[in-house]
């Protein structure tokens, strides 16, 4: 983060690998299988926390993409953040296209994912495109926290998950 290095905890994953399943909490507090998604072609936003001028960038950017994708891809952003803050935040954005899943309570995506930062209990800047069979399509891990992602190339992939 600005230069620094942080630590990831968990499993770096490949493109090809079989996507871990993880419990996610949704804006109603209920629990949410990120496998009950599977079936369409995710992109898996994750985010340290919306409340950041990046997070809030991606998401929005996200939303916009998500509008020309259809109906067979879902874009879920992930964070650490409460569900209250998520949903707050997407009410106060407008954002009706992108599903937001918190992580807060085990941290069970970062950790199975391997985008949990150590000692902050946030999640890294990562893409992951997901096709409907569940196997990692695309990554892209954001090397610098404060950068943006490149949205081109992760909706590119998911428009080339979903054709086949």
């Amino acid at each position: 983060m600005e230069g620094d290095p942080l630590t990831l905890l968990g499993p770096e994953l490949n493109v090809g690998e079989d996507a871990p399943d993880a419990v996610l909490v949704g804006n109603d507090l209920s629990e949410q299988k990120l496998s009950s998604f599977f079936g369409k072609t995710l992109i898996v936003s994750v985010v340290p926390s919306l409340d950041t001028g990046v997070c809030d960038r991606q998401t929005r950017r996200f939303n916009e993409e998500a509008s020309a994708l259809g109906e067979g891809v879902l874009v879920l952003t992930i964070s650490t953040d409460l569900p209250f803050a998520q949903a707050r935040w997407c009410g106060a954005a407008g954002v009706q296209r992108v599903r937001t899943l918190s992580d807060h309570r085990e941290v069970a995506f970062g950790k199975a994912y391997g985008v949990l930062i150590k000692g902050l209990r946030l999640l890294a800047r990562v893409i992951f495109v997901i096709d409907a069979g569940g196997k990692i399509a695309y990554i892209e891990r954001v090397v610098e926290l404060t950068n943006e992602p490149d949205y081109d190339a992760a909706v590119a992939a998911a428009k080339a998950a979903q054709n086949g």
